[in-house]
This record gives structure tokens, sequence and C-alpha cells, in this order.
């Protein structure tokens, strides 16, 4: 029996390529890449007051373009290269047409299709971190934490829990799709920036409107559509595994979203465009590092539990502490990406199937990878327990490098421009940093005035507010 001529190898289509592994890693790729360009363009663009529409904007723009320069220039193989050293790898090009047209380190596609996808995760990476950062920040300081960060932090945790020569992912973590190396890593990081780069002006902490819910909700499904490419493109094979991911990622998503509307509702009396977003993403987050090992009974459960923790330390525990209110996080990047990350990592230690990570990772000692429940269940408490501790550890290890290695780069940017604006430059925005206006066709936009005191968040005034035991309540006028 002959196969197709369109199956047939030949020199552009090897023995050991599959093409069907190939287009749907590409096109995971490309979904991946449609989250930050243009999904959270135009959440972070919309999101914000319409002054710095412009300027929130152009650094999730600014950020994509630029960690991609750096993935081909050396970032992709310090991250899944030739090991230097435990944590790193050896930096070097990914341009040349001999190394992009040969078997990729995992998959049956090209190192070329690995290097996209890889590289649209780390651009989405530092994008999640400027949503801590929008409102105040000097872009020239922007434009060197990027390449440094990519460069300095990134790398360090992709090589230790994604490359087979990593640390940590010879210890056994479970990370099937970044709820470490991203939502974590960035949470930190920008929880960190946000420390040292200072808050935005007491006016615009106090009253933040967005410009256009509407848009924000555009920008959201887009966002939330594109996680069947970042979670379904994690196994880099159509697989059952990935289709798996795809159903757990929206599952969990959905039980996040009503969980936070609910608890709005309760709570404050009436649910929220922006809480819904917020419940959105957090279970999202939270799905990822499990995404494809778990199953959906679970996915439903991490759900609700993403939906209703990180509502906690957003809306209640955020307005008690001192430390964590002076620290100015405008899209609450802390909440939806570090706690709801590291609840996704001690989740996935807990409900993770023996039989789904051995499909997944395909490896001989597959057995080590095993949740606390079937542990449990199965008589090997000892390698559930084993695994949990992994995975607590890693959290550790992921918020103590991302705080010092972003405090150091921070203060290094600083040494060289300010991080933070003027304060005369916080009151005019994108005027000033760009010379451009968002709105020039709607200088005169509807107002919205506060009827009764409190400090919460509002649909109008994306911003967190003193008082979390009461919703203003808005009237145009």
């Amino acid at each position: 029996m002959e196969f197709p001529p369109n199956l047939l190898p030949d020199e552009a289509s090897p023995r050991w390529l599959n093409k069907g592994d190939n287009a749907w890693q590409l096109m995971a790729a490309t979904v991946v890449g449609l989250q930050s360009i243009p999904g959270l363009v135009i959440l972070y663009g919309s999101l914000v007051k319409k002054t710095w529409a412009i300027n929130s904007a152009f650094m999730a723009f600014y950020a994509f373009a630029a960690v991609l320069l750096c993935w081909v220039a050396w970032g992709f193989r310090m991250s899944f290269g030739e090991k230097m050293v435990f944590f790193l790898g050896k930096p070097g090009a990914a341009l040349d047409e001999e190394f992009l047209l040969g078997q990729a380190f995992v998959g049956l596609f090209p190192t070329a299709t690995m290097v996209f996808f890889q590289g649209v995760f780390a651009g989405i990476t530092l994008i999640l971190i400027a949503g801590a950062l929008l409102g105040r920040m000097n872009i020239l300081a922007w434009m060197l934490f990027v390449p440094l960060w990519v460069t300095c932090s990134y790398t360090v945790t992709a090589f230790s829990i994604w490359c087979p020569e990593g640390w940590l992912a010879k210890l056994g973590l479970i990370d099937f799709s970044g709820g470490y190396v991203i939502h974590l890593s960035a949470g930190v990081a920008g929880f960190t920036a946000a420390y040292w780069v200072g808050p935005r002006c007491e006016k615009e902490r106090e009253r933040f409107p967005s410009n256009n819910l509407i848009v924000v909700l555009a920008g959201a499904g887009l966002l939330w559509m594109g996680w069947s490419g970042f979670n379904g493109g994690g196994p880099f094979v159509v697989s059952t595994v990935a289709s798996l991911a795809v159903l757990n990622t929206h599952v969990c998503a959905a039980a996040s979203i009503m969980v936070w509307v609910l608890l709005d509702t309760f709570y404050f009396g009436k649910p929220t465009v922006f809480g819904a977003v917020q419940g959105m993403i957090t279970g999202l987050v939270c799905i990822t590092p499990a995404a494809g090992v778990v199953q959906g009974w679970a996915a439903i459960l991490m759900g609700l539990i993403s939906g209703s923790v990180p509502w906690y330390t957003m809306m209640v525990l955020h307005h008690k502490l001192p430390f964590l209110n002076q620290i100015d996080d405008p899209m609450a990047v802390f909440h939806t990406h570090a706690v709801a990350g590291a609840l996704g990592g001690i989740l996935t230690g807990l409900f993770a199937v023996p039989k789904l990570c051995r499909l997944f990772y395909m490896v001989p000692d597959w057995e080590k990878y095993i949740g606390l429940v079937y542990g449990l269940q199965n008589g090997a408490t000892g390698a559930g327990l084993r695994q949990m501790g992994i995975q607590i550890g890693a959290i550790v290890f992921v918020i103590i490098f991302n705080f010092v290695t972003t405090s150091l780069i921070c203060l290094l940017v600083g040494a060289i421009v300010p991080l933070r604006l003027h304060t005369d430059s916080l009151q005019l925005g994108d005027k000033v940093l760009h010379g451009e206006e968002a709105f020039a066709l709607n200088d005169e936009p509807a107002k919205f005035e506060n009827l009764k005191h409190n400090e919460v968040y509002d649909t109008q005034e994306f911003s967190f507010v003193r008082d979390p035991r009461a919703l203003s309540q808005l009237q145009m006028v």
C-alpha cells in the first residue's frame, strides 16, 4: 500500500515531521499571540482612564515586539538549549536555517515552530507584568525593563521548569502550560516592580474610570478563547490530552466567573463587568498548570476555588493589609496571576491523575507524577506528599527568585532613567508621552459621579477604593 503523494516525505517534509502536529502547534502559537496582540492591547487600552489609553496599549504592543527579538537572538537557547548551569542554558541565536529546520527537542515538528510557540508565551508574560505598572511608569524605563527581565528572569524560570535538563523538571514538577513560568512569575514580578515604580497620583488611584467597558469585554473574549491555544498547545501534539486540556480550561473559567459574579452580587448587591472579567482570568490562570492532567470534576472545583480565594484577597484582604493597599496594582495582577497561579500549582499537586500524567509526559518514570488525592487512594501516600512538596517548593522558588531579580532590574533601570514619570506628566498622560490622543473625536465623555461614599471598585471606576463594604451608586450627569 502506497501513501498519497501529499504524505510522502521529501526534503521539505522529512520523515519525522507530523504535518497535523505542526499545523496545530503553529495555530496554537498564533492564537496565543492574538491573546496579546490585540487581546491585552485592547483590554489594557479600554480598562484605563482615557488619558492613559494609548500608553497602556503601547506598553503591551512594545513588549511583544521587544521580547520576540530578544527571544530569537538569545532567549530561546537560554531557556531550552544546551545546559550551561543547572538553571540556565547557553545563550545563542535561533536564526540559522539548519537549526530552525531541524526537529524540535520535543514534538514532531521543526524547531522554528517551537521557537515561535515559546516566544509568544514569553511575550505575554511581560505584557501581564505591564498590567501592574499602568498609569505612571516612564516609558523609557519600560523599554529598558522588558529585555532585561526576559533575559535575566524568564529564561531561568523557563529552563528550570520546562527544559528537560532543568532542575525542577527533573524533580517532577507539574506545570502543564505555564502556571509557574508565566502567571506566578508575572504576578510576583509585576507586584515587585509596582513597589519600586511607586503609585499613580492619589487622584487617579481614587478615580480611574474605564473608557469603554464594552471594548473591555471584546479584549477579554480574545483572551478567554485564546486560552484554547495556550493550554491546548501544551502537549506539543494533537492528542486526547490536548482535547481534555481545552475543555477543562473553559469549564474552569466558566465556574470561576459564576462564583465571582455571585460573590459580587451577594456582597455588594450587584454584579459587575470588571468582576466577571477578573473571575475569568483567575479561572484560566488556576487551571493552566493542571489543564490536561486533571478530571473534569476537578476542573470545576478548581474554578470554584479560583473564583473565591482571589476574590477574597482582592476585595477584602487587600484593604485590610496596609502593605498590599500601599502598592498600586491597577490591573490586580498580584491577585489574578500570583494568587491564582499559586493556587493552581497547589491544586495540581492535589488532583493530578497518574494516567493523564503518563499520557502527557510519555516518559519511562511517569509514576513519579501523582496527585496527593490519588496517592492516598492508591496506597502511594509518600509519592503524593512528595509531589505536593515539589509543587509548593517550586512556588517558593519562583516567588523569591522573581522578587530578587525584578528588584535588581528595577534598581539598575532606575539608575539610568527615572522609573516613574514626573508628577506634572502624570496629569496629562498620553499627550506628554506620545503626543497623541486615543479619543480625539470624543473630548466630552459622559461624567459619572459617586452618590454614596464607598471604596471597592465599580464598573465605571476600575480602581480599588478604601471601604470594601459597599459599592458606588453611579449616576450619569
